[in-house]
Protein backbone atom coordinates (compact mmCIF):
# COMPACT_ATOMS: atom_id res chain seq x y z
CA UNK A 1 0.00 0.00 0.00
CA UNK A 2 1.41 3.57 -0.73
CA UNK A 3 0.07 5.89 1.26
CA UNK A 4 2.00 8.70 -0.59
CA UNK A 5 -0.79 8.59 -3.39
CA UNK A 6 -3.18 8.90 -0.66
CA UNK A 7 -5.46 11.96 -1.26
CA UNK A 8 -4.96 15.05 1.38
CA UNK A 9 -7.49 17.18 2.37
CA UNK A 10 -8.96 19.58 1.15
CA UNK A 11 -6.89 22.88 1.85
CA UNK A 12 -8.60 25.25 -0.87
CA UNK A 13 -6.56 27.95 -2.79
CA UNK A 14 -6.23 31.48 -3.40
CA UNK A 15 -7.77 33.67 -6.25
CA UNK A 16 -5.91 36.91 -5.77
CA UNK A 17 -6.58 37.87 -2.51
CA UNK A 18 -9.40 35.72 -1.97
CA UNK A 19 -9.14 32.22 -0.10
CA UNK A 20 -11.58 29.66 -1.71
CA UNK A 21 -12.49 26.47 0.03
CA UNK A 22 -14.85 24.02 -1.19
CA UNK A 23 -17.19 22.05 1.31
CA UNK A 24 -19.91 19.58 0.56
CA UNK A 25 -23.08 19.45 3.11
CA UNK A 26 -23.46 16.02 5.34
CA UNK A 27 -26.61 14.85 6.86
CA UNK A 28 -24.27 15.56 9.99
CA UNK A 29 -24.29 19.00 9.30
CA UNK A 30 -28.07 19.08 9.18
CA UNK A 31 -31.20 19.33 11.09
CA UNK A 32 -34.10 16.75 10.86
CA UNK A 33 -35.52 18.64 7.98
CA UNK A 34 -31.83 18.50 6.11
CA UNK A 35 -30.97 22.13 6.53
CA UNK A 36 -27.57 23.04 7.72
CA UNK A 37 -27.97 23.72 11.52
CA UNK A 38 -27.21 27.45 12.16
CA UNK A 39 -24.08 26.80 14.15
CA UNK A 40 -22.48 24.90 11.79
CA UNK A 41 -21.94 28.02 9.22
CA UNK A 42 -19.64 28.74 11.92
CA UNK A 43 -17.98 25.79 12.25
CA UNK A 44 -17.32 25.37 7.66
CA UNK A 45 -16.35 29.42 8.59
CA UNK A 46 -13.69 28.42 10.73
CA UNK A 47 -11.98 25.29 8.34
CA UNK A 48 -11.62 27.62 6.08
CA UNK A 49 -9.86 30.62 7.92
CA UNK A 50 -7.70 28.08 9.32
CA UNK A 51 -6.72 26.83 5.79
CA UNK A 52 -6.25 29.88 4.30
CA UNK A 53 -3.94 30.73 7.02
CA UNK A 54 -2.33 27.53 6.38
CA UNK A 55 -2.18 28.36 2.78
CA UNK A 56 -0.60 31.75 3.37
CA UNK A 57 2.33 30.02 4.98
CA UNK A 58 0.86 30.88 8.77
CA UNK A 59 2.37 28.57 11.14
CA UNK A 60 0.00 28.50 13.83
CA UNK A 61 0.68 25.30 15.85
CA UNK A 62 4.38 25.84 15.42
CA UNK A 63 3.84 29.36 17.05
CA UNK A 64 1.79 28.01 19.52
CA UNK A 65 3.91 24.97 20.11
CA UNK A 66 6.80 27.68 20.79
CA UNK A 67 4.85 29.50 23.60
CA UNK A 68 4.72 32.69 21.45
CA UNK A 69 1.05 32.95 20.93
CA UNK A 70 -2.61 31.98 19.69
CA UNK A 71 -5.26 33.56 17.26
CA UNK A 72 -8.76 33.59 19.39
CA UNK A 73 -11.83 34.58 18.15
CA UNK A 74 -12.85 38.44 19.59
CA UNK A 75 -15.93 39.33 17.53
CA UNK A 76 -17.94 37.76 15.00
CA UNK A 77 -20.93 39.36 12.98
CA UNK A 78 -22.80 36.76 10.79
CA UNK A 79 -26.05 37.15 8.69
CA UNK A 80 -28.32 34.05 7.35
CA UNK A 81 -29.83 34.73 3.79
CA UNK A 82 -30.79 31.38 2.56
CA UNK A 83 -30.37 27.95 3.79
CA UNK A 84 -27.56 25.65 2.76
CA UNK A 85 -29.44 21.73 2.48
CA UNK A 86 -27.79 18.49 2.46
CA UNK A 87 -25.66 17.07 -0.31
CA UNK A 88 -25.20 21.25 -1.44
CA UNK A 89 -21.45 21.66 -2.59
CA UNK A 90 -20.51 25.37 -0.94
CA UNK A 91 -17.36 27.28 -1.04
CA UNK A 92 -16.34 29.41 1.56
CA UNK A 93 -14.79 32.72 0.24
CA UNK A 94 -12.47 34.48 2.80
CA UNK A 95 -10.70 37.78 2.44
CA UNK A 96 -8.31 39.68 4.84
CA UNK A 97 -10.40 43.39 4.94
CA UNK A 98 -8.26 44.72 8.06
CA UNK A 99 -5.09 44.34 9.80
CA UNK A 100 -4.18 45.78 13.00
CA UNK A 101 -0.98 45.21 15.39
CA UNK A 102 -2.80 42.25 17.12
CA UNK A 103 -6.12 41.92 15.13
CA UNK A 104 -7.38 41.20 11.36
CA UNK A 105 -10.95 41.33 10.43
CA UNK A 106 -11.65 38.57 8.19
CA UNK A 107 -14.80 38.89 5.80
CA UNK A 108 -16.23 35.33 4.43
CA UNK A 109 -19.23 34.13 2.81
CA UNK A 110 -20.77 30.83 1.82
CA UNK A 111 -21.73 30.62 -1.67
CA UNK A 112 -23.65 27.52 -3.67
CA UNK A 113 -22.45 28.76 -6.96
CA UNK A 114 -23.08 32.55 -7.63
CA UNK A 115 -25.53 32.91 -4.62
CA UNK A 116 -24.64 33.97 -1.16
CA UNK A 117 -26.48 32.06 1.71
CA UNK A 118 -24.40 33.43 4.73
CA UNK A 119 -22.01 36.17 4.76
CA UNK A 120 -20.07 37.29 8.13
CA UNK A 121 -16.95 39.18 9.68
CA UNK A 122 -14.60 37.49 12.10
CA UNK A 123 -12.09 39.61 14.35
CA UNK A 124 -9.30 37.24 14.96
CA UNK A 125 -6.98 38.58 18.04
CA UNK A 126 -3.82 37.32 18.70
CA UNK A 127 -3.20 36.63 22.29
CA UNK A 128 -0.65 35.73 24.19
CA UNK A 129 -0.55 31.80 26.17
CA UNK A 130 -2.01 33.67 29.20
CA UNK A 131 -4.80 35.56 27.35
CA UNK A 132 -3.29 38.82 27.14
CA UNK A 133 -3.39 40.76 23.61
CA UNK A 134 -0.17 41.12 21.71
CA UNK A 135 1.60 41.99 18.45
CA UNK A 136 1.28 39.57 15.53
CA UNK A 137 4.16 38.40 14.72
CA UNK A 138 6.04 40.30 11.70
CA UNK A 139 6.01 37.70 9.51
CA UNK A 140 2.41 37.35 9.40
CA UNK A 141 1.87 40.92 8.90
CA UNK A 142 4.05 40.92 5.73
CA UNK A 143 1.63 37.95 4.60
CA UNK A 144 -1.47 39.55 5.77
CA UNK A 145 -0.32 42.62 3.89
CA UNK A 146 0.37 41.07 0.73
CA UNK A 147 -2.52 39.25 0.54
CA UNK A 148 -4.60 42.61 1.23
CA UNK A 149 -3.20 44.34 -1.72
CA UNK A 150 -3.14 41.25 -4.34
CA UNK A 151 -6.72 42.11 -4.82
CA UNK A 152 -6.42 45.51 -5.39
Amino acid sequence: MDLASDPLPAAGRFVGAEHRYPLRVYFEDTDLSGIVYHAGYLRFMERARSDMLRCAGIDQRGTFDRGEGVYAVAGLNIRYLKPARLDDDLVIVSRLNELRAATCLIHQTVRRGPEVLTEGDVRAAFLSLDGRPRRQPPAWIAIFERLMTEGD
